[in-house]
């Protein structure tokens, strides 16, 4: 088992459940065609990608009663230099292997996608010595946001904030409602106490500095262009030092991988991608009965 699969709750199964009774609604009119003697179907890759995704495939032939042998540990970097490889093996009736064939593929697919993408991002950091951390962002697909959260996981990637629970992110909107950066500080410690990190986005050092002082343990410095952010994020640690607080510099907004390299500075703690997981290029996998 891979070790990042020992990261997920035991409600996954039954998201799994879902994603099948979806699938199949009622009456599965291919699978009665097909009946139920033994068959092995082949899962090929056919595109380089990072495999991820594992346990949820898993859980799908699970559900449906077959089997599946992996030729490939999670993580691993699989390049098909001859059209396609032999990743795993699917055993079991044939009708219960098409229940499963194409909302298992789906999964891996996005998932290695999203891996793939990752790595590629924080082997980028590692090559121009970035120590700060790569990470995604909440722009998931609902229903589907374990699955991609997963895949930055086994890519190398920080997930960053699952959900809303999880960490306070106070964006424009929040700022707007509430009338300050201040005030919208004060209003979210007051009930997420000090357990809960608070970071805020802003759109000038100004702010920034604001945020700070208001008691913010994050600043996200958002849609600034590479030399803004670097010198804002000098200023500001070093104004931080002089008021002897600590905080995390984050640059969000508009960045990719052409782009990433450039924001990549001192001073810069975080950097975070939504294209992580928007408009992601899937990883080619097929699943084929022996015949």
């Amino acid at each position: 088992m891979s070790r990042h699969a020992s990261l997920l709750p035991i409600s996954y199964a039954r998201t799994v459940e879902h994603w099948l009774a979806e699938d199949i609604p009622s009456f599965d009119y291919g699978g009665y065609v097909v009946g139920d003697d033994i068959k092995v179907a082949t899962l090929y890759c056919k595109s380089p990608g990072v495999l991820a995704g594992k346990p949820f495939f898993n859980e799908v032939f699970r559900q449906t009663g077959c089997t599946v042998s992996w030729s490939f540990e999670e993580g691993v970097e699989i390049l098909p230099n001859e059209g396609k490889v032999v990743v795993a093996e699917v055993t079991g009736p044939g009708r219960r292997i098409l229940m499963g064939e194409r909302v298992a593929l789906n999964i891996i697919a996005r998932c290695s996608g999203i891996a793939s993408r990752a790595r590629r991002l924080r082997t980028l950091a590692d090559q121009n010595n970035f120590g700060g951390v790569v990470a995604g962002t909440r722009k998931t697909t609902p229903g589907f946001r374990l699955v991609e959260k997963y895949g930055m996981e086994v890519g190398g990637a920080d997930t960053h904030r699952m959900d809303l629970s999880s960490m306070v992110m106070l964006k424009d909107n929040h700022i707007w409602a509430t009338g300050s950066i201040t005030r919208a500080v004060a209003e979210a410690r007051s009930v997420a106490g000090f357990s809960i990190k608070i970071e805020v986005e802003c759109q000038s050092e100004t702010d920034a500095l604001e945020a700070i002082d208001a008691g913010a343990d994050i600043v996200m410095l958002d849609n600034f262009k590479p030399e803004q952010l670097l010198l804002a994020a000098k200023s500001i640690k070093t104004k931080c030092q002089s008021f002897q607080k600590q905080v995390l510099i984050e640059a969000s907004g508009g960045i990719t991988e052409d782009t990433a390299a450039q924001y990549m500075g001192p001073g810069v703690d975080i950097i975070s991608f939504g294209n992580m997981t928007q408009g992601v290029p899937h990883v080619d996998f097929s699943l084929k009965i022996a015949h």
